[in-house]
């Protein structure tokens, strides 16, 4: 089983005492690549560094994420979009609307989505896209950009059945964490997740978050690394009725058209 983590946010502090021992043990597990997310212009800075010095390994996004759209300014823009002509950065994002904290004013996270959409645009790089709690104006942005922009996986998915449509219906990826084995807010996705396409569906841990609650035995910490993903391709092969070998392959074979490696 070879699988690729399409969500890592590898650039985190928990990974720096151990850095090389979480990428052995991801091999070790069957991840046989992951994609690090560039979540702000320091982060992506060092996705793309981590990239350059793992290549064939470790890939990058170059994004601002929403939570950080308020320090967008025409430096950020400036930074990402060179970035994002390197090879090692594969998409431009993490990018999109986060309502349910706003720790940016919702008019800043837009204005910084479009400038990133159009970063997507001009450079011919697939979106890697975050939304929760702004579906409508999300929609809307996209709407904006329609026949413009080229491939969109919608990481993290945990929305609705009617997000989930709009997604797939515009022709977009999704990207399934291990938000599915929560049993306190993720049950709804069991369901759900057998009515994506494969072709469609790809899998990520957004390590350091959302450690599986289904994982046995428990660690003796909350930090979720890329080792895990083994475990949550288990549980959506189960919740789709499919031979986990299948989910694993389908889902791999989805992110190398996607992403390119």
């Amino acid at each position: 089983m070879q699988l690729i983590d399409i969500g890592a946010n590898l650039t985190h502090e928990s990974f720096r005492p151990d850095f090389d021992q979480v990428l052995e043990r991801a091999l070790a597990h069957g991840v046989a690549q992951m994609v690090v997310t560039g979540a702000s212009a320091a982060g992506s800075r060092m996705a793309l560094s981590l990239a350059r010095a793992h290549p064939g390994l470790l890939f990058a996004t170059a994004g601002v994420h929403p939570h950080h759209a308020i320090d967008y300014d025409d430096a950020t823009d400036a930074e990402l979009r060179e970035h994002a002509m390197t090879d090692e950065v594969r998409a431009v994002g993490e990018t999109g609307l986060d309502y349910h904290r706003n720790y940016s004013p919702q008019a800043a996270q837009i204005e910084a989505f479009e400038r990133q959409l159009q970063i997507a645009v001009d450079c011919a790089k697939p979106l890697f896209l975050h939304q929760r709690d702004a579906h409508a104006d999300f929609m809307a942005v996209m709407r904006n950009f329609a026949g413009r922009i080229g491939k969109v996986v919608v990481h993290c998915f945990t929305g609705t059945r009617e997000e989930m449509i709009d997604y797939l219906d515009a022709g977009w990826h999704i990207g399934i964490t291990g938000w599915l084995c929560d049993e306190r807010r993720g049950t709804h996705l069991r369901e759900l997740v057998r009515d994506i396409p494969s072709n469609r569906l790809m899998v990520e841990t957004d390590s350091p978050y959302l450690l599986p609650r289904t994982v046995s035995p428990k660690p003796s910490h909350r930090r979720n690394e890329p080792m895990y993903l083994r475990h949550i391709v288990e549980e959506l092969a189960r919740d789709r009725g499919e031979d986990v070998e299948a989910t694993a392959a389908n889902a791999t074979a989805t992110t190398r058209a996607f992403f390119g490696i």
